[in-house]
């Protein structure tokens, strides 16, 4: 099987921030605005008038991704409207050099994410609702779109990868991957090369160019590489609110808790995180999303050891049935879910015993520590068999997943 590095580089990265940003955002119902609510062109494209976001949007953007741990920032230099944030350099003028703001956002995004060492990567759709090639002379739209990615390809340094999204909605259709993934490979060799499968097909395994796998608001699981001739990774995208562009009137967000269950459930299946956010037409993040993003930045630097080099390790964890075990080398790390916190009864939710967790481990365990504090863990080795007795979490703090950390 080939294995390359550049995609075990790309596991290592365990969490990256989805960045849904383009005219919709100043329409402010979604990235799907234009299609699902069939606003005309000419209604539409007022925003070209309005987007014009601030001169250190890309800047901040990429601070708050660092602050939650972020270790690479995937955009949308092109969404399903065909509007781009790069210069197209004359392909057609519907391109952020040609909006209210004139400039190139996505150079100011690379600039940013260089600057601070996380890694860029690009959105850029397949699908077209703006091109009239796409509708009325397919293999012309296949040429435009493969000098639309020659552009991003050659014009910004290197990039960590490019991710496509929208082949599903022509699955009839030669879309010509051998072409497209083979201009990639000409000028960003060692760029990382996914295509979404949506909804409709979590986790399949597509063109042999493609370098993972992807699972879509849904729970990632293993892939089965038994017939794949080379190495794939995984990725799951996952979104706070119902929309993945900004809907000022989204209210429907997803607990801090349940964001940072996800992201250990991704590290449980070897899968990468990409949460995504969508700026306002101004680029800033809601206030909601940069709260959340901070917060579980620090739930991320407290447990960081455990959440970049450890993989899935085969090892099955008796007790509840969301705990498991990753490994990096002689270490090995627990994830214990779901423990109470100790309190008095008027005030904490639940009791406040402690739980046990059983494993088999052949090596001798020297010592077993919480992340968090370092403290140790009480735990009984009888040959191979490990009982671990996890306290509840101490008043004044409650973690969500704890994480244990086991030197043998």
């Amino acid at each position: 099987m080939i294995v390359n590095e550049y995609v075990k580089q790309f596991e290592k990265h365990g969490f990256g921030m989805f960045v849904h940003f383009g005219i919709y955002s100043v329409h402010g119902k979604g990235e799907w605005a234009k299609h699902t609510l069939a606003i005309p062109d000419e209604e539409y494209d007022k925003a070209l008038k309005e987007f014009c976001p601030k001169a250190d949007w890309a800047k901040e953007l990429v601070a708050t991704a660092k602050a939650a741990g972020c270790k690479y920032i995937t955009l949308t230099t092109r969404h399903h409207d065909g509007f781009s944030l790069y210069d197209t350099l004359g392909l057609n003028d519907y391109d952020a050099p040609h909006s209210a703001c004139g400039r190139d956002l996505v150079r100011e995004f690379v600039d940013a994410c260089n600057a601070e060492g996380i890694v860029p990567f690009f959105y850029h759709t397949l699908l077209d609702w703006r091109e009239e090639s796409y509708r009325t002379d397919f293999k012309k739209y296949l040429a435009y779109l493969r000098r639309s990615i020659e552009i991003l390809c050659t014009q910004y340094g290197k990039i960590g990868g490019l991710w496509f999204d929208g082949m599903w909605e022509k699955p009839d259709e030669d879309w010509e991957e051998d072409a497209l993934y083979g201009l990639i490979r000409k000028y960003q060799p060692e760029a990382m090369i996914i295509n979404n499968t949506g909804l409709s097909a979590l986790g399949a395994l597509g063109h042999i160019e493609l370098d993972s796998v992807t699972f879509e608001r849904g729970n990632p699981s293993p892939i089965n590489l038994a017939d794949s001739p080379k190495y794939i990774a995984s990725e799951m995208c996952e979104i706070f609110a119902d929309h993945w562009g900004y809907a000022a009137r989204d209210f429907n967000y997803k607990s801090l808790a349940q964001m940072i269950r996800e992201l250990c459930l991704c590290r449980r299946y070897g899968s990468n995180m990409l949460l995504n956010v969508g700026p306002m037409a101004n680029g800033e993040l809601r206030l909601l999303d940069k709260a959340m993003l901070r917060t579980l930045g620090e739930w991320v630097a407290l447990h960081e050891e455990a959440l970049r080099l450890p993989r899935p390790c085969g090892i099955e964890v008796q007790g509840d049935r969301d705990d498991f075990l990753l490994q990096n080398g002689a270490e090995y790390y627990l994830f214990r879910h779901n423990l109470p916190m100790a309190a008095d009864p008027n005030v904490a939710i639940g009791d406040s015993k402690g739980y046990q967790t059983e494993f088999r481990m052949p090596e001798k365990i020297r010592s077993m520590t919480w992340l968090d504090d370092g403290s140790a863990v009480k735990f009984t080795q009888d040959g191979d068999k490990v009982t671990v007795y996890s306290e509840p979490f101490r008043y004044g703090g409650s973690l969500v997943v704890r994480i244990a950390k086991i030197s043998t």
